[in-house]
């Protein structure tokens, strides 16, 4: 079976100069994607269209093919995926007789996604023969339901109407709503050839927790504060009660709980190869000694760290300009 991916490159950005190319956890952006290509247990083949012989050059010296550049006319901000993908197929037909089984699109603004994806998504369009395509969606923060268009006189209409008044609904009694996030499509050649276009008529729907699309600079940082976390080498500091174990008011720690979620959050930065180490107040007011309690229970709780050091000030404030708050640890690695 050959299995071709595509990562449509062209050279300039506007919200992000030259974001194909820009280095992000020390490699260029494109070097991930094609990276992600070759680890794919399927993907065979790894080409890069791009209309940049610099960008060639880069994607060559990562490991993939750039067998020809892209005509300017498909590289410009208003050119259709269709348009770049008919015309590589169509010169791998005509230079080589290669046809691939299956087509899968990696857009490069993706440093970070799960390679077991790209296998399970090429399964899924192999497993169902009627099937046109698959691609990457992410349940909507936003309800659609609750969406409006406006005309010229002010006056509104419902973007959805297939529920009545579903805009006077409770959100959790309206349907869920997914959006395409682009980090990967996989589909059949006949569908971009002849039937020219993307997707096709039957679509399957692979859901994705993680979206690390970039196309701002929040974005590109956001990216590479993940890939320096997830690279390992970093040294991580936790507090024990409010952060490892539910916060006991009554200071009886003995009695603490585990929080589940953070501790497999730790775990995780710690097999990445990030130094951890623990810090707690228990004593500090009292003088009580409970780091034979405290050590017994991260043990117990399964916690893996490299330090436990007992003694922070008790205050209701703290200020560090290296701090990272939980929200971001949730949000990013749970």
């Amino acid at each position: 079976m050959k299995v071709l991916a595509i990562i449509p490159a062209r050279s300039g950005s506007k919200s992000v100069k030259d974001k194909n190319i820009r280095l992000i956890g020390g490699k260029p952006m494109i070097a991930y994607s094609i990276e992600h290509a070759k680890q794919s247990k399927y993907i065979n083949r790894v080409i890069v269209s791009t209309d940049s012989e610099h960008y060639a050059a880069i994607a060559k010296e990562h490991g993939a093919e750039v067998p020809f550049l892209r005509p300017a006319e498909y590289a410009t901000d208003t050119a259709l995926d269709i348009d770049v993908f008919e015309h590589a197929l169509k010169y791998l037909i005509e230079q080589e007789d290669y046809m691939p089984d299956i087509v899968v699109q990696l857009r490069p603004t993706y440093p970070i996604r799960n390679v077991d994806d790209i296998d399970a998504m090429i399964e899924m369009l192999l497993q169902d023969e009627t099937a046109d395509s698959v691609r990457t969606i992410a349940p909507a923060k936003e309800i659609a339901y609750k969406m409006w268009r406006k005309d010229k006189e002010g006056q509104l209409t419902p973007l959805l109407s297939d529920i009545p008044e579903a805009y006077n609904m409770p959100r959790q009694q309206l349907p869920t709503i997914y959006y395409q996030n682009a980090c990967i499509d996989v589909v059949r050649p006949n569908v971009i050839l002849e039937k020219h276009s993307m997707s096709g008529n039957k679509i399957l729907g692979y859901e994705m927790a993680e979206n690390f699309d970039i196309d701002t600079e929040e974005e590109f940082e956001r990216a590479n504060h993940v890939l320096k976390i997830r690279n390992g080498g970093q040294r991580f500091v936790f507090d024990i009660d409010g952060v490892i174990a539910v916060k006991r008011e009554d200071l009886d720690y003995a009695k603490a709980e585990p929080n589940e979620k953070m501790i497999k959050i730790i775990n995780q930065l710690y097999d990445w190869g990030n130094e951890i180490i623990l810090f707690t107040a228990r004593g500090y007011v009292t003088g009580i000694d409970w780091y034979p309690v405290t050590k017994e229970q991260m043990e117990r709780f399964g916690v893996k760290y490299h330090e436990l050091h007992m003694g922070k000030p008790n205050a209701d404030y703290y200020v560090d300009d290296h701090f990272i708050s939980l929200d971001f640890l949730y949000e990013e690695f749970s």
